[in-house]
């Protein structure tokens, strides 16, 4: 299993979602930003670390948001972790590995298309009060 950690960025009531690369597996769908855990990393660590490497924009980690396991048929067994986080203003400085990303109300996120496995997420981040 595949162990992923990605996180819920939060600013002025809005949420970061990040557009999967063309060419990339998911192209074009939507998803939250984050990466696979590395030996010797905290899921905290690792979702921090791969949100410097996708923008060059620094995030400051948070609590423990919620976790699901997803199969892949093509890929296998994914199992995401999320975190809350905030970073200090809503400018992206750099698109490394996304096509577009934008910053959006919880109820907003039903008008995007999002890899299957973020579905759990979508729904309990729009019960939640930001």
């Amino acid at each position: 299993m595949i162990e992923i950690s990605m996180a819920i960025v939060v600013h002025n009531g809005k949420i970061l979602i990040a557009q999967r690369k063309k060419g990339k597996h998911q192209e074009f769908m939507w998803e939250f930003p984050g990466g696979k855990l590395e030996a010797n990393e905290t899921l905290q660590e690792c979702v921090a670390r791969e949100f410097m490497e996708e923008f060059e924009k620094p995030i400051q980690v948070g609590e423990f948001f919620m976790d699901k396991t997803y199969h892949y048929a093509d890929k296998g067994d994914f199992h995401l972790n999320a975190f809350w986080a905030t970073c200090e203003n809503d400018v992206i400085p750099q698109l490394y590995e996304h096509e577009d990303v934008k910053w959006v109300l919880p109820e907003e996120m039903d008008n995007y298309t999002f890899c299957p496995a973020d579905g759990p997420f979508i729904e309990a981040i729009k019960k939640q009060k930001l």
